[in-house]
């Protein structure tokens, strides 16, 4: 499914609804909501709208559990931190309990981190289990959570989590791979500016080539996989208007 709104602050709002009515969803189903959040900037709006009335009280947050999509190995303080900008924004000020936050920390060893976090996962969520929701962006280059085009992680089938270096960054990071995102109830991405236009086209309708566009491996059913873009990142898809 497609959505398309006229800016971010609108595509944030949408986002923070659809939150909000997965978490009572899962919360009434199972007693529990499990979220992995996405880093960079696009989600910056949707952590402040969340952290605030009347979304803020829609939640029951003690019935939340935290997981993060991907992380950069850097320490948790570190102003390029996933896991820092979620809690200045969000997490700081809604009352998840601590013990329900499990950030990725792979600063120094991220085989080992990337290891240690598949465990948590499937003690968590159980073998057979999955997150109720992902929460994802697009980078310009076709990238997602950290699976970045032509790296080894792209191959990866049965580990949940998996840990990579990005050449083009110079880093190492730990990312949950594409055959647990895709298992996930439901799949968010969302997608802002104009600079992401020719890549959400490319990605949505262009040829299949995973290699160059990893988002492309995130494919759950199609009533499981949301995209929500504002309108520049919309731009080349004149037919989803």
């Amino acid at each position: 499914m497609v959505s398309i709104y006229p800016d971010l602050d609108a595509l944030s709002h949408a986002t923070a609804a659809l939150f909000a009515g997965a978490a009572e969803q899962a919360i009434a189903g199972t007693g529990r909501f499990t979220v992995a959040l996405s880093g960079g900037h696009t989600p910056r709006r949707l952590f402040e709208l969340l952290a605030a009335a009347p979304y803020r009280d829609q939640i029951r947050w003690e019935h939340v559990h935290v997981f993060w999509g991907d992380e950069r190995c850097v320490p948790p303080d570190d102003e390029r931190s996933n896991e820092r900008m979620a809690r200045q924004l969000l997490l700081d000020h809604v009352p998840v309990p601590a013990a329900q936050i499990h950030p990725m920390r792979c600063a120094g060893d991220p085989a080992g981190a990337a290891a240690r976090y598949e465990a948590l996962l499937r003690r968590e969520l159980g073998d057979d289990g999955a997150l109720d929701l992902v929460l994802l962006g697009l980078g310009e280059n076709g990238h997602t959570a950290s699976l970045f085009p032509g790296t080894p992680v792209l191959e990866e089938r049965t580990h949940w989590a998996a840990s990579c270096y990005v050449a083009e960054v110079q880093m190492s990071r730990v990312t949950l791979t594409a055959p647990f995102i895709n298992r996930a109830g439901l799949v968010v991405f969302q997608v802002a500016g104009a600079g992401k236009a020719q890549v959400v086209h490319e990605v949505l309708r262009g040829r299949r080539d995973p290699v160059r566009l990893p988002a492309q491996l995130i494919e759950p059913p199609d009533d499981r996989i949301h995209w929500l873009l504002d309108a520049a990142a919309a731009a080349q898809l004149p037919a989803e208007r």
